[in-house]
């Protein structure tokens, strides 16, 4: 067999992750994570994901039909959105800190509540039970309600029932009892992130594992000794000196031989196939940066540039904006400029229309 390359594993990452869906709920539930972003700029974060994976879909699909779903909100090796079943591998959490008594005076005053009213939002809590502040983990004061309801949402008592104008809506959450051992929930974990971020080099694969302790910290004991499995069972190469990893039983080159690489693609900055920095930079051999909370003198990219795809290349970025229902749209390039030839052009020019749709624009202006 021949030695896997850098440019198999670049192809095999985007040909397995950016696979079209007819549905939303299954392109969730072949992901088995989307990451959440509450910037919208154009869209969240989630959309733009969901965007390049399901058919017809349009900005806001996820919060529209979230309800009907088998789908929840919660944390993972960050926050976002995971079918439903995929709960048992962080529940029950135990939390690091007890609640104090005030705390747990404080909190069964907002579970008699939903329990009353079915579902609440942050303002009808606010507004019937003046909780105050709380102090923060840096030292500050931060809104009681709303720190509550996160603490209550970690801990597996309150889940989001559904989200008005982006804010999220609670009810109770029935208790959930894994059937595995705690071990058996770590290799899980640990499987389910790899199947979503594959190929992996060896120090995003501990990584990873680190991260995970913030979506079961019950089992942060667990999990070295899970990587350590891992690192035993997975699919793996050595690469240019780098080891790298992907679930075991999947062919590196396969998938990329049906993948339409002939397009152009603007991914959301927590796309699975950018998500690691370390990753994109071997890959591409340039450093992208997220740039919202740079200074805007400071910033090289853009407040919010989604990379460019282009063949199995990201070649430079695009921000977006959206004035009087047109789409506007400013591009960089990594080498200063656009590829030449008509197939570019007339792929990019598909894509900007795709997202025209998405995001249900009237008009759309000339890129620049």
């Amino acid at each position: 067999m021949q030695p896997v390359t850098l440019r198999d594993l670049r192809r095999y990452a985007l040909a397995r992750s950016l696979v079209s869906q007819p549905s939303l709920a299954r392109a969730i539930d072949r992901l088995g994570f989307v990451q959440a972003d509450p910037i919208r700029a154009p869209a969240r974060a989630q959309d733009l994901t969901l965007a390049q994976r399901v058919e017809g879909y349009r900005a806001g699909d996820l919060e529209r039909r979230y309800p009907r779903l088998a789908l929840e909100e919660d944390h993972f090796v960050n926050y976002g959105f995971l079918p439903r079943r995929h709960l048992e591998l962080m529940h029950p959490r135990t939390p690091r800190h007890e609640w104090d008594r005030a705390t747990r005076r404080r909190v069964t005053r907002i579970l008699e509540l939903v329990e009353q009213r079915g579902t609440v939002n942050p303002r009808e809590v606010d507004e019937e039970l003046a909780l105050g502040t709380v102090k923060n983990y840096w030292g500050g004061s931060s809104n009681a309600t709303t720190w509550l309801l996160d603490a209550l949402h970690f801990r597996g008592l309150l889940r989001v029932a559904r989200r008005e104008g982006g804010v999220r809506v609670y009810a109770r959450r029935a208790p959930t009892e894994s059937q595995r051992s705690n071990p058996e929930r770590a290799d899980a974990l640990l499987e389910l992130a790899v199947t979503l971020y594959a190929p992996v080099p060896k120090p995003t694969l501990g990584q990873l594992a680190s991260r995970l302790r913030y979506a079961a910290p019950e089992l942060a004991t667990e999990l070295p000794a899970a990587l350590s499995r891992a690192r035993a069972t997975l699919g793996h190469a050595e690469v240019d000196g780098v080891d790298w990893y992907w679930p075991t039983g999947e062919d590196v080159y396969s998938a990329a031989r049906s993948f339409d690489f002939e397009r152009v693609r603007f991914v959301a900055p927590f796309d699975p196939v950018v998500w690691d920095r370390r990753r994109f930079e071997a890959f591409w051999g340039w450093a992208y940066r997220f740039e919202a909370y740079t200074p805007v003198k400071k910033r090289k990219l853009g407040y919010y540039a989604l990379p460019l795809l282009w063949c199995d290349e990201v070649i430079g970025w695009g921000n977006f904006t959206m004035a009087d229902q047109t789409l506007a749209s400013r591009l960089g390039f990594v080498r200063g400029r656009a590829p030449v030839g008509r197939a570019f052009a007339r792929a990019l020019d598909e894509e900007l229309e795709r997202m025209r749709m998405f995001l249900g624009a009237t008009g759309r202006g000339d890129a620049r």
